[in-house]
């Protein structure tokens, strides 16, 4: 998730569990802890594919939040002596607060490695959109109230409770509805004569009304939007061509493999000049992805091992305003103009 929720989270948890005996210092440590395994963009990575598939690594799993717990807390105490008596408070204030930011980042798209080493699996649940003000706005509303110094802390911990019941009965309601949109898009699929090996859905941006689909086939995917009120023929798909025998000479590329493992096998290969991407068809949409790789480029008729080099999409953030329009009526057109069958917008970052 962004930042500003991830701050707002780590605040509400902290003064959950410890505000009631140290005060407002709680939620300041909460806050600053909440974006602490965020703090690994700023490794110095060895590529653009380890930077992208190492993010939410260690520093996002539950068992390394375990292991460094104890050692945040004896740095804590050294600043705050006089809270010494409170040091178990103190070791759940900071194991939940980081755990929490995992587990709430696992609830994206992208992929957190929650039990690493033990496992480099990425989870993802896709429930939520990256930004969703619908989870945030009462978080940070709440906790700006229990913050506010002439509250007393019986009523600053009322008021932050209810931030949190609220954005955690919004991450129900999210689950309920992916599985409400899943049986609905496989309903569509079968209904439309659409064959697919698999497919994912994940909220449009900024609400879990409208949902984005992605489903593969052979040689193609189906990039789709579901409404929550759509039926099943109401599902909208649009087609989309990929050519996986550009990979034939590179497949067996660490780069290549370690990309197609951590997209769950939802990316497309594309010929681009002369160079040849795959793109995470998770993360943005068509013609606006927001993850591509230069992973082979044609060199005398040959395609070769590429760079690696990422490949910016501007997207179209015109269609943002669409989005409202799309959830109440299925005739709303999301999918982009293509040229000649392809997106026009490709650039070298």
């Amino acid at each position: 998730m962004d930042s500003l929720t991830q701050i707002a989270l780590g605040g509400a948890v902290g003064y959950a569990v410890l505000g009631s005996k140290v005060g407002r210092k709680a939620i300041l440590w909460g806050a600053a802890l909440g974006t602490l395994p965020d703090l690994d963009v700023f490794l110095p990575y060895a590529g653009e594919v380890e930077a992208f598939t190492y993010h939410r690594g260690f520093s996002h799993s539950i068992l390394m939040h375990l292991l460094v717990s104890p050692i945040i807390v004896w740095l804590i105490l050294k600043v705050h002596t006089h809270t010494t008596v409170y040091k178990k408070g103190w070791f759940w204030l900071v194991f939940l607060t980081l755990s929490t930011h995992a587990v709430l980042d696992s609830l994206t798209v992208y992929g957190t490695q929650l039990l690493w080493p033990l496992t480099e699996y990425p989870f993802g649940v896709s429930n939520l959109f990256i930004i969703d003000p619908l989870y945030t706005l009462p978080l940070l509303f709440c906790l700006t109230i229990a913050a506010t110094p002439k509250i007393s802390h019986a009523n600053a911990s009322r008021v932050n409770a209810v931030g949190l019941i609220v954005s955690t009965l919004y991450i129900a309601w999210s689950l309920g509805a992916k599985v409400y949109i899943d049986k609905k898009v496989e309903a569509a699929l079968v209904e439309q004569g659409k064959s697919s090996t698999h497919f994912m859905s994940t909220p449009a941006p900024l609400n879990t009304f409208l949902w984005r689909i992605v489903a593969m086939s052979n040689n193609q995917y189906y990039e789709g939007y579901a409404s929550i009120f759509d039926s099943p023929s109401e599902v909208s798909f649009t087609t989309f061509a990929t050519d996986p025998d550009l990979l034939k000479n590179i497949d067996n590329e660490w780069g290549v493999q370690r990309l197609r493992w951590f997209t769950k096998g939802f990316y497309a290969i594309k010929q681009n000049g002369n160079n040849v991407v795959l793109q995470d068809l998770r993360m943005g949409a068509e013609c606006g992805y927001v993850f591509n790789f230069a992973v082979g480029e044609y060199v005398e008729g040959t395609v070769v091992a590429g760079n690696y080099e990422k490949i910016s999409m501007r997207p179209d953030l015109g269609q943002i305003t669409s989005i409202w329009d799309r959830i109440w009526d299925p005739s709303v057109p999301l999918s982009p103009t293509l040229i000649n069958g392809k997106c026009p917008i490709l650039a070298a970052k």
